[in-house]
This record gives C-alpha cells, sequence and structure tokens, in this order.
C-alpha cells in the first residue's frame, strides 16, 4: 500500500520510510524527541508531522554549520 502525506504510520511503517531501527525509532519517541501518540501500546506516528519534524532538524544542523564556519572564518 503506498502512503499519502494523510497516512499514519506503525512504528514498522515509520523504520522503514526513515531507514532507522525500529528499537531507534521507540527510544525516541519514549523521550518525546519524536513526534507521535501512543495508541493503547501501539505508537502511531502521521507522515505529514514526521516530514515536518525532519525539516526543522534539517534547518537546526544548517544553523549549526553556518555558525561554525562564521566562527572558522573570524580565526
Amino acid at each position: 500500500m503506498a502512503l499519502d502525506s494523510g497516512d499514519v504510520m506503525t512504528i514498522e511503517e515509520l523504520a522503514g520510510y526513515l531507514k532507522v531501527s525500529k528499537s531507534t525509532l521507540y527510544k525516541l519517541a519514549q523521550e518525546g524527541s519524536l513526534p507521535g501518540q501512543k495508541v493503547g501500546k501501539h505508537w502511531r506516528f502521521h507522515r505529514d508531522v514526521i516530514d515536518c519534524w525532519l525539516a526543522s532538524r534539517l534547518d537546526r544542523i544548517r544553523e549549526k554549520e553556518e555558525q561554525k564556519a562564521k566562527r572558522e572564518a573570524r580565526q
């Protein structure tokens, strides 16, 4: 089944989508670093929310790299 942006994914589907192990995703979800909801004993993740989360993490990484480059240029 193909996923669209409104789909809700299981931990297994998210692991395949992100190419990350389920154990890593469980850890991130339990500590609140990964946006998701627990439904009973099972985690669920909205694809569009995950896409926004990834984009925001990339933005922070780029900002840190730019700050580092500026510091190095001043030296």
